[in-house]
Order: C-alpha cells, then sequence, then structure tokens
C-alpha cells in the first residue's frame, strides 16, 4: 500500500503517484502488504530535513529512508521537494510526471536495494 502525504498547495495526481510506485514495488519482488509512504514537501521542509540527516544546506529533490520492514511493514519514506522536481523538468525540458516518476523510482531503489 502506497500512503501519499500532500500539501493542497501542489497539484499531485495521486493516482498516478500511487500507480507508479506499487508497480515498482511490485517489480522488485516487495509484498503489497507492506506499505510506502510518499511525502511531498517544499524547500524549506526540505532544507531542514537534508541539514539533520544529510548535514546538506540545500533542498535536494529526493531523500528516502529505509525502515524495518518485519517489525514495521512499513518498506520506507520517500521525501520529493515538489518545487525542486518542477526545477528538474524545466532543466530538462521534461513533464513535471516524468521527473515525479523518474525521483518515486530512484527513492524507492534506495530503500530495497
Amino acid at each position: 500500500m502506497v500512503n501519499i502525504v500532500c500539501p493542497g498547495r501542489y497539484k499531485i495526481d495521486r493516482h498516478f503517484i500511487g500507480l507508479i510506485a506499487s508497480e515498482f514495488l511490485q517489480k522488485l519482488g516487495v509484498s503489497s502488504s507492506q506499505q510506502l509512504n510518499i511525502i511531498f514537501v517544499g524547500r524549506n521542509k526540505m532544507k531542514s530535513i537534508a541539514f539533520k540527516y544529510k548535514k546538506e544546506k540545500l533542498a535536494i529533490p529526493i531523500l528516502s529512508f529505509p525502515y524495518d520492514r518485519e517489525k514495521d511493514n512499513l518498506v520506507g519514506e520517500v521525501f520529493i521537494c515538489y518545487p525542486q522536481a518542477v526545477l528538474l523538468a524545466a532543466e530538462r525540458n521534461k513533464r513535471v510526471d516524468q521527473i515525479l516518476k523518474s525521483l518515486i523510482e530512484h527513492g524507492i531503489e534506495n530503500i530495497i536495494k
């Protein structure tokens, strides 16, 4: 199960995000009973998270945190800085949903592998 946390100010297609994450988790052999949280945050929140856990003073596009799957039934959490995803899309001349897909898959890979 994929839980998506997103402030109302970001226009996220929750169905699309859930589908991407669920399919990728299945592809990696993760049981559908396992949970994954995908959390969209702004620049300031990402800066504080990145500084706390990585000692970086930048709003990086993505951070992922694995959890003990057997203990918590939670695979992990993927934090995505939505404004950074929009900037990446503009820089790479791609749609935001394409960037979100690659960020989500990257975050899940970092949790699982």
